[in-house]
């Protein structure tokens, strides 16, 4: 395959300032405090490191649920939840003439259901679907450990065939009521092992228009596939140029890396052969401070 000419890498910055239903309030201590609809959370933030601006007097009187890691693991923990706070709720977000609703829900791992500064992704996704729109059939978008849908609901939306992956049966399920409450239809949606998935998917000869993965540092598919992001991330990159369209995109979502956004770079000019845009999402809390929430490597589409 040829490879896009070396060229200088540069990082832009992006934040999704379109939200009614989330803000950044504060963040420090190694902690962030964030508005989600109604109700407002406290969950550590490695990447605060910087004093918080607020009293921690005032962080617990606007917090209704803090979540405290466990000792034994730091993976899990608890939440200390105030009287009343309700156990599930619903967010929106409007992207562009659609209404896509979560519904969010405390979890074990300090999760809601939701990583806000994605919606710059939707709108990115959305608007590279829209591109393709020429087509004499809808494109279709991969979404690989997908979680619970803003990228398949975001494509979806904008008119792609869109077919769904994730290795834990709840999230599926719980990004199909997603697309129930968006008033969306017809994604498909696949509980299995995303790499297992894309080698079957290359061996039946299908195609893809878009490429959307957003892949953990570790985890475990449904039959206790293994999976570690230093170690498969090539293969399954690899495997994946095999499904794209010569006109296609792909987005590779870098949150949980804890590798060089370079080496994405690198990645996805090697096996797709042409250069990627690399983006640091963030956000900004009332006081000035920048909070990161990852990067992101894109390959538009071609015209």
């Amino acid at each position: 395959m040829k490879h896009a000419s070396a060229a200088p890498v540069n990082i832009g910055l992006a934040t999704a300032d379109r939200w009614k239903d989330y803000a950044l309030l504060d963040c420090g201590n190694e902690y962030k405090l964030e508005r989600f609809g109604p109700l407002v959370l406290a969950r550590p933030e490695p990447q605060a490191v910087w004093a918080p601006s607020l009293e921690a007097s005032e962080w617990k009187k606007r917090a209704q649920a803090t979540f405290s890691r466990s000792k034994d693991s730091p993976d899990k923990g608890l939440w200390t939840v105030a009287n009343g706070t309700p156990e599930r709720w619903e967010v929106s977000y409007a992207l562009q003439d659609h209404k896509l609703r979560f519904s969010l829900q405390r979890t074990g791992f300090k999760h809601i259901g939701l990583f806000p500064e994605q919606a710059e992704n939707w709108e990115w996704i959305y608007s590279a679907v829209r591109s393709l729109g020429g087509a004499a059939s809808a494109p279709k978008v991969l979404n690989l450990f997908a979680y619970t849908g803003g990228a398949s609901l975001a494509a979806r939306a904008a008119g792609a065939e869109v077919t769904h992956v994730d290795s834990v049966r709840k999230v599926v399920d719980w990004g199909r009521q997603n697309q129930d409450a968006s008033g969306l239809s017809a994604i498909r949606w696949v509980v299995e092992d995303a790499a297992a998935f894309v080698r079957r998917e290359a061996k039946r000869g299908n195609r893809y228009a878009g490429i959307v993965l957003d892949p953990p540092a570790y985890g475990r598919g449904p039959d206790g596939e293994k999976w570690i992001l230093e170690d498969h991330l090539d293969g399954l990159l690899r495997d994946c140029a095999q499904l794209m369209e010569p006109n296609g995109f792909v987005v590779l979502n870098l949150y949980s890396m804890g590798l060089s956004a370079v080496v994405a770079h690198t990645l996805l000019n090697l096996h797709f052969g042409r250069s990627a845009a690399l983006v640091e999402h963030y956000a900004e809390d009332p006081h000035g401070k920048r909070l990161p929430f990852g990067t992101v490597a894109r390959i538009a589409p071609l015209p």
